[in-house]
């Protein structure tokens, strides 16, 4: 039976096949580096369409920021778990699998600092805030794992090497930045629990 025209089977199933196919595109090109006419084109959608899911570009975008978010913290975390119960091994795998992530060609960077620094709007401001500090509470908990005796203090190092070693893979394309600020984190890591 065909669909009548302004409805949707599914529309969470509409929603996150936008949510899909937007996420690398606006990734790519940068959230104002593409027009709304331009990126339902690309995705394939009305405009109509996009805006009955995200009432704008800009819930669009805080969507994707939100997904792109969710899926970073959540494949460190894997990467940790993954290594097992040493701390030092948990916090070289996060170092290693950003090492892969910055070889991949489509590497831009960290998603979330782009968007603030493209938009000092207050909403992009607190996604990705919540962003960081997600990435701090997974830190902190690998240095209150290996007994820190300042657990704070160490992730919120930890967090500035990881997002220090994105930003100079992204801009200088050094491809020694993960492993670089790994040794700096494990020797962080040996001094914080000696």
């Amino acid at each position: 039976m065909p669909v009548p025209k302004g409805s949707t089977i599914d529309p969470a199933r509409t929603r996150a096949a936008i949510l899909a196919a937007a996420t690398p595109v606006l990734y790519a090109r940068g959230l104002d580096g593409i027009g709304v006419a331009e990126l339902c084109a690309e995705l394939g959608v009305s405009k109509e369409t996009l805006y009955r899911h995200f009432g704008t570009k800009d819930g669009l975008v805080r969507a994707v920021l939100e997904r792109r978010s969710d899926h970073v913290v959540g494949w460190l975390a894997e990467a940790a778990e993954a290594a097992g119960d040493d701390p030092a091994a948990r916090l070289g795998a996060v170092f290693d699998a950003l090492g892969r992530w910055y070889a991949e060609p489509v590497f831009r960077g960290c998603a979330m600092v782009n968007a603030a620094a493209q938009h000092h709007a207050e909403d992009v401001r607190a996604l990705t805030a919540r962003h960081l500090d997600r990435y701090l509470a997974l830190l902190t908990d690998l240095a209150v794992r290996a007994g820190a005796a300042a657990p704070a203090t160490l992730g919120r190092q930890l967090l500035m090497l990881v997002e220090g070693a994105t930003v100079v893979a992204a801009h200088q394309g050094s491809p020694g930045a993960a492993a670089d600020a790994k040794a700096a984190a494990l020797a962080l890591l040996g001094a914080a629990t000696r």
